[in-house]
């Protein structure tokens, strides 16, 4: 019987390491992959420019996905459908191990423009954050806005399994772009239309409110 557990426990060990390997080689592989991605998306995930979103930490799934979505049509985008095209399985597999196996950075407090709703400076930001959180956490029942939280997380992480994306720390400017572009229709690939059937019933208020408070996620 000792002697069945002893294998059976080297069993599990060899199996444990190859996958360990496995993956580590996905991920140097979509390191050297991505390297055509890093002048907008940043050498590890983390874009310098506000209206290219962060791929760093974001899961795997969700990255394939996407990606798989500028190959087919069914998501548009001239940049990101081009390079698309020249990807295969398995290249679509690397480049989202690579960028799911880094960490995320986080942003600084921003800073409403002069001619925006509320008032410049930073004390502001905070009213407007706190006006996110609230929804994020809560949705609007008024106007029938789902809660963020249901399908994103506590705390921005996402869900794996169903591939809704993690949102912590993105850029707010993306943010608000993908709200808009949801509320619009102009971007339409999520299952169901999930995001579109609650974007569009968004106000451009909350849509800035919620990017904000999401942007704040550690």
């Amino acid at each position: 019987m000792k002697k069945k557990l002893q294998v059976l426990s080297i069993s599990l060990a060899l199996t444990s390491a190859t996958s360990i390997l496995h993956a580590e080689s996905n991920i140097n592989a979509g390191k050297q992959k991505a390297e055509s991605c890093a002048s907008c998306h940043g050498e590890n995930g983390n874009s310098m420019v506000a209206t290219f979103p962060k791929l760093a930490q974001q899961h795997s799934s969700y990255l394939e996905q996407q990606l798989r979505s500028f190959k087919d049509g069914s998501r548009n985008d001239p940049m990101m459908s081009a390079m698309a095209q020249t990807l295969n399985d398995a290249d679509i597999a690397d480049i989202s191990a690579y960028y799911a196996a880094q960490k995320v950075s986080e942003n600084t407090l921003p800073v409403l423009a002069a001619d925006d709703e509320k008032p410049a400076g930073n004390k502001d930001v905070q009213a407007t954050i706190a006006q996110g959180s609230d929804l994020y956490r809560n949705g609007n029942l008024k106007s029938e806005v789902s809660a963020c939280i249901a399908c994103h997380g506590p705390f921005g992480e996402g869900n794996k399994p169903a591939s809704f994306p993690a949102l912590k720390s993105q850029h707010a400017d993306y943010l608000i772009k993908a709200l808009t572009d949801f509320k619009s229709g102009a971007r339409s690939n999520n299952p169901e239309n999930i995001m579109h059937m609650i974007a569009k019933k968004m106000t451009d208020e909350e849509i800035k409110a919620v990017s904000y408070r999401i942007s704040m996620m550690k």
